[in-house]
């Protein structure tokens, strides 16, 4: 009798559990998405309360300084495909690349956001398959150029550099020197690649493998 108590007691909090594990696995991923956005919503309007100053009293609408953000990036959009003031923006940038602390910084992140924009057909060449952190262990990155023959660490072999992003953060990585036997060119766009990295392989597009002389 008191064995047949224990497992119908036993049955019950199993099934308790259960519908608990049921309940946390449903809520869990909308609660991490909400509070996500949240808490990028909150930096994005500590980041953008100055504007706040710049908007019309009698415009002073709740989250007026997201409007106003967005107002003048379409503002300046416009400025910069019909007036001249690409040419400031082109003489502030050149500017930047004369600073030497400022320069390193400054156009790694440019080549970088323009080599993720897609607009870029040189810098991230192939998406790649590669052995990395360890063996048996794979991760997608990005080809971007072929060693200088100087650093390399054998003249009988080519070696090239490889970017591997991360998730779900691509802008910021790991960059890797691997001999051309080690990398596996997978036949996908780099739109697809970062859509595979970014959602953490959720998104996932159709692949064919090819050869690295493709």
């Amino acid at each position: 009798m008191i064995s047949w108590i224990r497992k119908k007691i036993k049955r019950f909090i199993n099934y308790i559990w259960r519908l608990f594990l049921n309940g946390l696995l449903t809520i869990l991923p909308i609660a991490l998405t909400v509070a996500i956005f949240k808490v990028t919503i909150t930096f994005i309007i500590s980041w953008l309360e100055p504007l706040r100053k710049v908007v019309p009293p009698y415009l002073d609408i709740p989250y007026g300084e997201v409007i106003a953000a967005i107002l003048l990036t379409f503002l300046i959009g416009t400025i910069l495909k019909v007036f001249v003031l690409r040419s400031i923006i082109n003489f502030i940038e050149h500017l930047l690349t004369k600073l030497p602390l400022v320069r390193p910084v400054y156009t790694g992140f440019k080549q970088l956001i323009k080599a993720f924009s897609g607009k870029d057909k040189i810098t991230f060449k192939k998406v790649v398959l590669v052995e990395f952190p360890r063996k048996e262990m794979f991760s997608i990155g990005f080809l971007t150029s072929e060693l200088d023959p100087k650093l390399s660490p054998s003249q009988d072999t080519s070696y090239y550099n490889i970017f591997i992003p991360t998730t779900p953060n691509p802008t910021s990585g790991y960059f890797i020197i691997l001999p051309e036997k080690d990398i596996h060119i997978i036949n996908i766009t780099r739109q697809e690649a970062m859509a595979l990295i970014i959602s953490a392989g959720i998104i996932q597009p159709e692949t064919e493998s090819c050869s690295l002389d493709n």
